[in-house]
């Protein structure tokens, strides 16, 4: 269907299917759980998710969807008593839906899911995401992939960082880096390489990832402090 595309910045779009999708769901999880609130990319006034809260993308990888390209995914997550209980990331254009509860595992279409077991960075397929306010991160983001490229199997860049962090559990990417993500971006994300038996911190393997940090890297665990070396 036409999509009505307008712009909130010079290459970040918005879509009628946005707006749509993230009032949906503020409706139906509202009702679910009432009394619960709700932070959703398009709505949110704060990035700071407060006790019993819905986390909300509703179309992660926005430019993928406005030129057709299916990497494309909505994002929830239910944030309570300092950490995310409940992650979904469907990903309607493949058919393919990943979930995560807390202690409870990370599944596939309801098959359990594992990170890779590879171990070495040459042997490696890593996933990472640029940020809108490309121009003001250059230095930042081209020196590190020039490190990345040159010490890995291979890296990848399909636009849809929620979904980047759900291949990641399931180990068709080894790891993922990215900066400047929000707490829609990464929240869901986060429980799957988690619950998958993946790590996620920050750059530095020794400084935990909260919401609103600069920059973050997940992995399998096994190539975590390999990978923060690239990073540093």
């Amino acid at each position: 269907k036409p999509k009505r595309i307008r712009r909130k910045g010079r290459i970040d779009i918005v879509t009628q299917t946005d707006l749509a999708v993230e009032e949906f769901l503020r409706e139906k999880l509202q009702a679910l759980m009432p009394g619960s609130a709700f932070l959703g990319e398009e709505t949110a006034k704060d990035v700071k998710p407060g006790p019993k809260t819905w986390i909300v993308d509703p179309v992660d990888g926005t430019t993928n969807y406005a030129h057709g390209f299916p990497f494309v995914s909505t994002s929830l997550a239910y944030y309570d008593e300092g950490r995310v209980r409940l992650g979904v990331i469907n990903a309607p254009m493949l058919g393919e839906c990943f979930t995560a509860v807390y202690g409870g595992g990370a599944f596939l279409n309801g098959d359990p899911i594992r990170v890779s077991e590879i171990d070495e960075p040459v042997a490696a397929l890593i996933g990472t995401g640029f940020p809108y306010a490309i121009t003001e991160n250059m230095e930042n983001v081209i020196g590190r992939l020039q490190k990345v490229l040159a010490a890995t199997q291979g890296v990848r860049r399909p636009g849809s960082a929620a979904l980047d962090l759900a291949y990641t559990a399931c180990g068709r990417l080894d790891a993922f880096y990215e900066i400047t993500l929000n707490p829609w971006d990464v929240a869901a994300g986060r429980l799957l390489v988690e619950e998958a038996g993946g790590l996620v911190t920050r750059y530095d393997p020794d400084v935990p990832y909260e919401f609103g940090a600069f920059d973050l890297l997940a992995s399998n665990g096994r190539l975590h402090r390999a990978m923060g070396e690239l990073l540093k």
